[in-house]
């Protein structure tokens, strides 16, 4: 039978894909959307909230200038939106604004760019289930008594399903996704309707508060408000770079596909996220930092709604089942929203590992050809952030957007240099018309969120953005010494012309504790290398147990020489080691072969009751030069029962099978660490009955 594990895992995942299966997952525009444009989408879910809240530090007389911090956040979007659909024609291979600034400005810029991108693709997680929760919890006061739980439920739930790869995520999130676009508009278009056209006075639940403010804002404090409420409300451009990041997603032509996707994106964001400011002026809507302080008179037992519930209340009615509708359609984008993180970060650190700047364990694809392992770094770092800012969107929104601007202004900046060569070498007229006018919504683009990264760090440095400016210096020194190591290890492993591979000669050494089957088969298969020398090795720690060794061994008549090591403290790692190291000086050029006899358990349990020396030893003996360490493995009869043949038809079973790898079971009983068991009086090699003296000391 298959272990529980596995059994589990396929319960979870289904099951694994062939390599060839790839081609498959490939996205069309339809599916796309939903799973790379999410995180734009649903910041309109949020980025409201911040504009309308900031501003309320002023009074409830600064909100008049809500309309335009959208427009001006708009006008960035747009700017954006249309520099990166330079970029997917440009640099359609995945890499994004890392390919762009590494090719254009230099690795080092590339690294900036890249850990920027993975600090923003955390938070985008953070924020947006962070945020789905309080939307929720807006309904459901059952959800805001519990935020932190719901919150991490929901990333282990967005894990499990990212596992699951790429297109039944996309599957999965397409009709959440349309169902909050369809939601959101149609709530605006009916509000607009009831107005306008029936002439109805829609009043937000919170338009009846006296809103006072904190501070006595003018001068140069209004401006410097305006301008923190203008970087608030530019979280609703995160996301946007997810699409130049997945583009080898998209289904052919790819690079058109991304770029008609963004222009989708940047349609429907601005669309929503204007309609939402603007009839929130209609409904005179109020969305307050901290309503206790700030509502004249007490707040009393209100409890403050977010921006799009006061809205499906005021249009809808309250308690209308409409309004459970957009409660419940914003909360699920919310989450869903950390999809397109989930999507682009494990892509990324694919790309930083073939680039040696991340764990190579990050490049290869799990069972169903997602990158399994970064998906599960992402929601670890995710879930570590949730609960140490205790699911606050206030807390989190100060760490946010940071790193996206910088990966924003590098990539066009780097995208200026990109036309600024090719420009010279291009002949035809219209090719150069197409590159000229590239490299001006680049430059435009480069100047703008330039500008905005100068406004963000301003006005949210002391708020919280120095913590991501932190986690990005941390990670891009990280990432540099990783890249450090794995190029000392690749010129140390490089081959050298003048240096011999092959040793003079083979030293075999068997370790005997025991004279029984395990230790028999390990002298036999030593004896078939060939070795130069082979001799036996035993460890005194006990002279009754030597003795019966050392006459049992004389009485089979073993046609190997058995050496009898003194341990007077009962240590048995030691001495083998040295032992080891004198046969090694007296030949440096010659190498040691070390052949331990061990045997493997059927069952985790078993290997509790056996003792780990065998463990010790060979991890000692790794460190020595010139040695080499070899496991004769001997399955007990537990080990047999595991029906092997029939696992291994189960596992390749089915179309959407791999092939067995043949370099070793992926199930089934293996030789490893925990099933290893040495024995007495020394040496690895026998059973149980008689546990090594140091084991029971």
């Amino acid at each position: 039978m298959a272990r529980p594990t596995s059994v589990m895992k396929r319960l979870l995942l289904g099951r694994p894909f062939r390599s060839d299966r790839l081609q498959h997952t490939l996205l069309p525009k339809r599916i796309a959307l939903p799973v790379f444009a999410s995180d734009a989408l649903s910041s309109v879910a949020y980025a409201p909230d911040e504009i309308l809240l900031t501003l309320s530090i002023a009074g409830a007389s600064a909100y008049v200038f809500s309309p335009w911090v959208a427009l001006a956040v708009v006008v960035v979007m747009l700017t954006v939106v249309a520099s990166y659909r330079q970029n997917v024609h440009a640099y359609p291979s995945g890499g994004g604004d890392y390919e762009v600034a590494t090719v254009n400005l230099g690795p080092k810029f590339g690294i900036g760019v890249a850990s920027a991108l993975l600090v923003d693709y955390v938070l985008t997680v953070a924020v947006s289930v962070s945020s789905g929760v309080a939307n929720l919890g807006s309904v459901v006061p059952w959800v805001a008594e519990h935020k932190i739980a719901v919150a991490v439920g929901a990333v282990v739930v967005l894990t499990a399903i990212n596992l699951r790869g790429l297109r039944e995520s996309g599957t999965a999130f397409a009709i959440p996704t349309y169902g909050f676009m369809i939601v959101i508009i149609g709530m605006l278009l009916t509000g607009f309707f009831r107005i306008f056209v029936l002439g109805d006075d829609l009043q937000a639940p919170s338009a009846g508060l006296t809103i006072a403010a904190e501070h006595d804002v003018t001068g140069f404090a209004m401006v410097f408000l305006l301008l923190r409420t203008f970087s608030s409300g530019a979280a609703a451009l995160t996301g946007v770079e997810a699409i130049s990041n997945g583009v080898p997603a998209f289904k052919p032509p790819k690079s058109r596909n991304a770029a008609t996707t963004l222009l989708l994106l940047g349609t429907v964001a601005v669309t929503m996220l204007v309609g939402i400011v603007y009839l929130s002026r209609l409904t005179h809507l109020q969305f307050m930092e901290d309503p206790g302080r700030q509502i004249v008179g007490g707040a009393g037992d209100y409890v403050q709604k977010t921006v799009t519930t006061q809205l499906g209340e005021t249009v809808f009615g309250n308690g209308s089942v409409l309004l459970y509708v957009v409660a419940g359609a914003t909360a699920l984008i919310l989450f869903l929203a950390a999809n397109t993180a989930f999507n682009g970060f494990p892509v990324l650190g694919s790309i930083l590992a073939q680039d040696r700047y991340l764990p190579r364990q990050l490049h290869t694809r799990g069972d169903r050809l997602a990158f399994s392992n970064g998906i599960i770094f992402l929601a670890v770092f995710a879930i570590v952030l949730i609960v140490a800012f205790q699911a606050e969107v206030t807390r989190l929104i100060q760490l946010y957007i940071v790193g996206v601007f910088v990966s924003f202004t590098l990539s066009q900046t780097g995208m200026i240099r990109h036309w600024n060569r090719l420009l010279p070498r291009e002949r035809d007229p219209g090719a150069r018309r197409r590159m000229q006018r590239a490299r001006a919504i680049n430059t435009f683009g480069a100047f703008l969120t330039g500008t905005v990264l100068v406004i963000v760090l301003v006005t949210k440095f002391l708020l919280g953005a120095w913590i991501a400016i932190a986690a990005m210096l941390v990670i891009y020194a990280v990432m540099l010494a990783i890249r450090q190591h794995y190029d000392r290890v690749a010129r140390e492993l490089a081959p050298d012309e003048g240096r011999p591979m092959l040793p003079a000669r083979n030293h075999a050494v068997v370790l005997v504790s025991k004279v029984h089957m395990p230790t028999l088969r390990a002298v036999a298969y030593a004896q078939a290398t060939r070795p130069d020398t082979i001799t036996a090795v035993t460890v005194n720690v006990d002279d009754k147990d030597t003795r019966a060794v050392q006459a049992e061994w004389e009485r089979r008549e073993v046609p190997v020489p058995l050496t009898v090591i003194d341990s007077p403290y009962r240590e048995i790692t030691r001495p083998i080691i040295d032992f080891v190291k004198r046969v090694r000086t007296d030949s440096p050029r010659d190498v040691v072969t070390v052949f331990i006899p061990e045997y493997v358990v059927g069952h985790w349990w078993e290997n509790l009751l056996h003792n780990q020396s065998a463990l010790r030893l060979k991890g000692r003996l790794l460190f020595e030069p010139g040695v080499m360490v070899t496991s004769v493995p001997w399955q007990l009869a537990s080990s047999q029962t595991r029906n092997l043949d029939r696992l291994d038809a189960t596992l390749i079973r089915g179309p959407a099978r791999g092939p067995r790898n043949r370099g070793g079971h992926k199930h089934g009983p293996m030789v490893t660490p925990e099933a290893t068991e040495p024995t007495s009086p020394g040496a690895p090699g026998g059973d149980e009955t008689a546990p090594a003296p140091a084991d029971r000391a």
